[in-house]
């Protein structure tokens, strides 16, 4: 049985209350748009992490992750990727590993748009975890986190938090939106 914290687009910054909700998971999925080295040294520092490159990742990060990563744990296949799409949406490269590695769950980041749906006809759990940093356009900052256990998955778990003024600590508002 292990715990799973799955986040995306954190963008060089992690909320506080994203970090308190992830405490108590065994390892975290970072979907890329990670955006500093010292954040995903941070997060490698806090807990194991599995994460991939984005869009908005420098050069270092490039080297550092890869453009997707496929693993085996708890009995599941899992295809990590930042630019995936949605079931029936998937982008052509995403079709190809789903047909390719046959995961049973795909976590994909880049919409900041918290999204957790099965795919039917890929037989597979799909999660977009939103985002949990605080600079892009979406209204809340979120995160996943999730129990796997021998072929299962339970006690899925959401954190949505508003982004207002009072949300983002040391910002000002005209910085983030």
């Amino acid at each position: 049985m292990k715990r799973i914290g799955i986040i995306s687009d954190t963008h060089g910054h992690l909320h506080p209350r994203v970090r308190e909700f992830l405490q108590i998971t065994e390892e975290i999925w970072h979907a890329g748009d990670i955006g500093s080295a010292a954040l995903a040294d941070d997060l490698e520092k806090f807990k194991p992490l599995r994460a991939v490159y984005g869009n908005i990742d420098d050069h270092n990060l490039r080297l550092r992750y890869k453009e997707f990563s496929v693993f085996q744990e708890e009995g599941f296949t899992i295809l990590l990727q930042h630019i995936g799409g949605y079931p029936g949406r998937y982008t052509s490269e995403m079709k190809e590993r789903i047909g390719l590695y046959h995961p049973g769950i795909v976590v994909c980041g880049h919409s900041h748009i918290l999204k957790i749906q099965f795919d039917k006809q890929n037989n597979h759990l799909h999660i977009n975890p939103g985002a949990a940093g605080i600079y892009g356009m979406h209204r809340f900052i979120t995160a996943v986190r999730l129990v796997l256990d021998h072929s299962n998955i339970s006690d899925v778990e959401v954190l949505e938090i508003p982004r207002t003024k009072n949300s983002i600590q040391g910002k000002k508002r005209d910085d983030l939106f």
